[in-house]
């Protein structure tokens, strides 16, 4: 009985240093990503024990949270960011290219797709379009800072002006898209996941250069070992499968 019993101590003890290995994680990112996140963290967590809670914001609003050493413990943002290594906030070596994203067209469900093969071919587009939705730079959607890059390039900002709405972010042009309130709508090819739009494409390299989404660790990490551990998962060949089916490409920007 003595000996049972004894047993029956040591297994508790196991368990319970199992459950104090097992650390809550958490993540920040911008929307970009949050498809291929929402799906890489069950099997992190099963694989592993820890838990993950992650929020997801603009890219502009993600640094600025990095900035002022907001307490996570994996910050993911989008270059440039020398005010994010110069925050302190965040381990420079861990450093961890993720995947990029291209902004990409899209129309109504059923609609007739435009070229946009070329450059110019986008612009002919944009021009006879009645109206366009995309992310709201203002509000620090990257794809949106990257879609007013985009117009300057093709030197019909001051044209295209009049028909532009801008939403919150990519779900929210995609929804401005389905109710029939614009023609064109425009965001990263990972945020295009309403049923009731189609994906044109992404728009040429020319005139849209993909974003990348970098990992960090955070220097206020609770525990760096899961935080670490869940920046590997996250550049992992398993994970680059499920980027791909998300309509990103692994790793940094080529």
């Amino acid at each position: 009985m003595k000996h049972l019993l004894s047993s029956a101590v040591i297994v508790l003890a196991l368990s319970s240093a199992q459950i104090v290995r097992a650390d809550q994680v958490t993540l920040i990112a911008p929307g970009g990503i949050r498809a291929a996140i929402e799906k890489l963290i069950p099997d992190f967590e099963h694989r592993t024990g820890h838990k993950v809670k992650a929020t997801f914001g603009s890219g502009g609003g993600t640094k600025q949270q990095v900035v002022r050493g907001e307490l996570f413990d994996v910050p993911i943002v989008q270059p440039p960011y020398p005010e994010v290594l110069a925050s302190g906030h965040v381990v420079a070596s861990s450093e961890t290219p993720l995947a990029t994203v291209a902004v990409a067209v899209a129309v109504r469900k059923g609609d007739r797709k435009p070229d946009i093969s070329t450059p110019e071919a986008v612009k002919r587009m944009l021009l006879a379009a009645k109206s366009i939705a995309y992310p709201d730079s203002a509000s620090g959607a990257a794809a949106g800072v990257s879609f007013d890059a985009t117009l300057k390039k093709l030197g019909i900002a001051d044209q295209m002006r009049p028909k532009i709405k801008r939403a919150q972010g990519g779900a929210g042009a995609m929804a401005l898209l389905t109710k029939g309130d614009v023609d064109i709508g425009l965001t990263f090819l990972s945020e295009i996941t309403d049923p009731g739009v189609e994906v044109v494409g992404e728009l040429p390299r020319d005139i849209s250069t993909p974003t990348s989404l970098v990992g960090f660790v955070s220097t206020h990490a609770k525990s760096p070992d899961a935080a670490t551990a869940l920046l590997r998962y996250l550049s992992s060949s398993d994970a680059a499968a499920v980027y791909r089916a998300c309509g990103m490409q692994p790793g940094a920007n080529r």
